[in-house]
Order: C-alpha cells, then structure tokens, then sequence
C-alpha cells in the first residue's frame, strides 16, 4: 500500500513532531498571533481558562477544532493550528491548560480536564461562530486532555484526533512493569513545574485518586464518539494507542464501535537516532495526513471515503540501514488490531541459543550478579527525554549481567505484527530485583537494532495494587510474564531473531537497590543480587512472538 495520503500546502508540519516534545520548555509568547481573539472563559467553579479563537474567513457559523494544552496556547506550536484549520474552514480554538501561562487556577497534571474539557466544549457550542459541532486534536499531552473531554461526553463533541496519547498516565506514563520511568517522568514533571509530585510518583503503588483522575482505559467506555488515533512503534505511549483504539473499535459504546481508525509508524515521541531509516514512513506528516480529511467528514458530512478505508493502517518495519533500506518494508492496511497471527515460543536455551525447540535439559540455567551501582546503560527505546528508536545494542558491551540470546542465522523471513511477551523463569537470591527484556534484529553485520523493551518489578509481577504486592523467595524459580507490547517487523532472512536480558536500563528506568524496601522509601543500602534465567525442561523461559503469513 502506498503511504497515506499528503497535504503539500501543510508542509510545515515536518517541525511539529519535534516542537512536541519540546513543547514543555517553550515559553508562552507575549500575545497571541495575530487574528486571534483572546478571552477567558469561565469553568464550572469559577475558575477562567485562557482562549483563543481564531475564525476563518467566509459567512459562519463553522465547525471548531479544539485543542487543550498545557504548552502555551501562544507558542510555536499552537500557531501552527492558527493558519492549518481557518485555512481548511474551521474554526481553531486553543485553550492554556488550568493552572498554565494565562490560566487560572492549579496545574494538577490532567487532574481537572476532563470536567474542564467538559466545559470548553459546551462554551464553544454556546458561541455564534459555531455551528455545534467540534472536534478535538492534538499530540501527546494534548491527546491526553482530548481523550479525557471525550470521557465527559459533551453534546458537541463529535469526533476526535488524537496522536501518541496513553491508556493509563499512571501504569503507562510513570511506570513501565511497575519500575519508575526515571528520566522521563521526572524531566517532565520538572518541566511543568510540579516536581514537588516527584517523591509520591516514586512509591511504585497505584493511587486511587489518581487512577480515578487520569487513567483513561477506566473510562473509555464513556466514550461515544469516532476517534482516529495515531501511534508510534517507538513512542512511549505505543501501547495505549494500539489499546485504546482496540478497545473502543471492538468493545466501546455506541458511537464508537466500529467507528475507529487506528495509524502506527514507525516514529516515536520525537526522531529516531541510530543508524536505521523507514524510508516511507512519513513521521509527522503522515500521522497527520488524514486529520483533516478526518474532520471534513465528521463535522462537515463530506463523503470523501475515509470512513471507508481500512480501519488500520501500520508501517511493517524490515532491514532499514539507510545505505540498504529492504523493499519490504512498507504500509499495511487492516481491518481491525492487532491482526492475526500465530503466537509462536521461541525458547532460551543453555548456549545462549533461540530456538522454537523446546529445552530438553533436565538441569539448566543462567545466574549473573546484579550491582545497582553498576547499572546497564540506556541505549534507545521508547524514550522522551533521551535519544530514542533501534539504536545498536552493542554500544552496551559484553557484561556478565547482560545475556544475550539469539537464534541461528533465519533462512527465510520471520514476519511477526502484533503483542509480544517473554514467559520467563527466574529467581533472585533476595525479596525484590528487577528483570529488563529486549527484542532484537540482528542484522548481518552484528548490528543489533532494538525493536522492545519493558522491565518487570518481581514486587508488582500481579498486579500493581497494594493487595497484589508479592515478594520473592530467595533461590525459588517463579514464573512471570513481562509485557513489551506490540510491534509490527519483518526478520529477514540472513539476520537473527535475539532476546537480551538483564537487571537494568540507566537512566530510562529508576534502578531497583534489590532490598525488599518499598520504592521510595529505601533504608537499607542497596545490595548486590544473584540474578537467575532458568532454561530447562521443567522451567522453560520463551518469548511469544505474533507469527503472520
């Protein structure tokens, strides 16, 4: 399939996706852009919220394009939107977050918008320049605060875009298999100047208060409407897109069932560094190609096809070194997510080997010391505030607590679209230590071009509630299962499938001291962990991979 469609005349939107993720540290500009009417508009306690209101030009009412953002409605960004949805016939309405720039009121991080998003939407209805009906659009924390309005259920809304945005900001944006997401969440909450949150998100227990707040999989039943959602293999909200889209798609209520579309490339929360390159991937462009075709036909009735295309549409990655890009690579289409596929184990063996044999050993395994003074470095991944994407894992060395698993060299191609997961068997010598697992391309050369990777907390390996908090046994193999997510690659024949596995991921991930003690509330020093990967017949450890034709 060819790459979605284009928009020449909104070529500028090649800066968008980095101005994204710099979007915390721009500052508001002194005045809006110009043509813009700037007001404040009152939410439900009193509270005025910091608007402006761009119309094009033409006889209205017209249809609205809202985006809520705690950026700056007067930065860069924003004004992208100033010219783009006039240009196309909406109205553009964007709105400083409570709390942020010229906003009353608290930043609590997403604690107040879903009723303030409740509230926007049915002021914007209320105003002579709109004809009642919105929608919402916007990338990452602006995805956030249109999936929360969308929860609410305003009358007016009526559809929604919504690119690289999480099914829970707790277990997803703060913590990954229940291990803190150091770099990330701590850089940010900085950066909107509420790093006093800091030591509470440490503690590594789900709060209620929170959950009930801004964990959207909670509530996206209360969603009713169409919503075109746009993700990224190397996003770190990849996970949420492709959840939040299955579930409504196939489980939501009426309005959005059936009604959704799902986009995954292969970019992440920013640009992808190393040396691999999608050649038709688009990046932003084609995360935003549809959004305003999107728009047309929801909030203008114009049948222009879209809501007859495939509902998904994912880019399959292959061999992408930029002097020697595969052909197989390329855009797919779907009728819904994930496709189907063969969940298929490829086992650990005693050599190191891959294979979908399984062991036949009666005694095999492989311990390694874990030193949380010594932790393995970060190098790529699904990150925010640190480079990001396939980069080679070789940069990590050979480590006696690094193991690496691979198969032999493939003889013909191994397509794989869909969840992946390791079945692992491991024991530690103390209460708690982490587990960090990687799916690997190895190409030909050596490179090993990281595709997943997620930790496992062995404290939080049932659940992250307090009541399914389960320590370890000293030396007992326990069986665990650690979530990557999904991705969608093709292992072309020539280079080798690997699963790498280890103890820790510095800076990416908060490093787990191995004492038992609750996170965040460390009294003992941290101690060295005897680390064991069991690989035999009565404890195999594989990976399940989604096998497709």
């Amino acid at each position: 399939m060819a790459p979605p469609r284009r928009f020449a005349r909104f070529a500028l939107l090649v800066v968008v996706w980095s101005m994204v993720v710099a979007a915390a540290a721009l500052p508001a500009a002194a005045k809006p852009p110009s043509g813009a009417t700037e007001t404040m508009v009152p939410m439900r306690d009193g509270v005025k919220l910091a608007t402006s209101i761009y119309v094009p030009k033409g006889e209205g009412p017209f249809p609205v394009v809202l985006t809520r953002t705690p950026y700056g409605k007067d930065g860069e960004l924003s004004a992208l939107g100033s010219t783009r949805y006039p240009a196309a016939g909406y109205v553009y309405v964007v709105q400083d977050c409570r709390g942020k720039f010229k906003s009353e009121g608290k930043y609590t991080t997403f604690e107040n918008d879903r009723e303030d998003g409740f509230d926007t939407v049915t002021w914007i209805a209320q105003q002579p320049w709109c004809n009642g009906k919105v929608g919402m659009s916007g990338a990452s924390a602006m995805g956030i605060t249109s999936l929360l309005a969308a929860i609410a259920q305003p009358e007016a809304l009526k559809c929604a875009y919504v690119i690289v945005a999480p099914e829970s900001f707790w277990t997803e944006a703060t913590f990954i298999g229940g291990v803190f997401k150091e770099a990330d969440t701590t850089g940010w909450l900085k950066g909107q100047g509420v790093a006093d949150q800091i030591p509470a998100r440490r503690a590594g227990l789900a709060d209620p208060k929170l959950e009930k707040e801004q964990d959207i999989y909670l509530f996206r039943d209360q969603i009713k409407i169409p919503i075109y959602h746009v993700g990224g293999w190397y996003d770190i909200f990849s996970v949420g897109t492709q959840g939040n889209f299955s579930f409504l798609h196939n489980h939501g209520a009426e309005g959005a069932r059936g009604l959704q579309k799902l986009m995954m490339g292969p970019f992440g929360h920013g640009a992808l560094k190393g040396e691999l390159k999608y050649e038709g991937g688009g990046g932003i462009l084609n995360a935003m190609a549809d959004e305003i075709p999107w728009f047309d036909h929801h909030l203008k009735g114009i049948d222009n096809g879209i809501h007859k295309e495939p509902a998904v549409k994912y880019y399959q990655m292959a061999s992408a070194r930029k002097k020697a890009f595969s052909k197989k690579n390329g855009w797919r289409t779907a009728d819904n997510w994930p496709i189907p596929s063969q969940a298929t184990k490829y086992y650990l063996h005693a050599d190191h080997g891959l294979s979908t044999s399984g062991p036949t050993v009666s005694d095999s395994s492989t311990s390694y010391e874990f030193d949380p003074k010594n932790p393995v470095k970060t190098v790529g991944g699904a990150n925010l505030t640190i480079p990001l994407g396939p980069l080679d894992q070789r940069e990590i060395g050979e480590r006696p607590d690094y193991l690496r698993f691979m198969t032999p060299v493939l003889e013909k191609d191994v397509t794989i679209a869909g969840r992946v997961a390791l079945d692992l068997v491991a024991a530690t010598d103390g209460l708690d230590t982490d587990f960090v697992v990687k799916l690997v391309d190895v190409y030909p050369d050596g490179y090993e071009a990281l595709l997943l990777d997620q930790p496992l907390r062995t404290r939080y390996r049932a659940g992250h509630h307090p009541e399914q908090v389960q320590m370890m046994t000293p030396g007992k193999p326990t069986r665990m299962t650690i979530e990557l997510g999904g991705t969608a690659n093709t292992f072309e024949a020539g280079h080798r499938i690997a699963v790498h596995i280890t103890s820790s991921n510095h800076p990416r991930f908060e490093v787990n001291p191995n004492t038992g003690d609750p996170p965040g509330q460390e009294k003992l020093p941290p101690r060295v962990a005897k680390n064991t990967i069991y690989h035999d017949a009565a404890h195999p450890s594989a990976i399940i991979l989604p096998v497709v034709e």
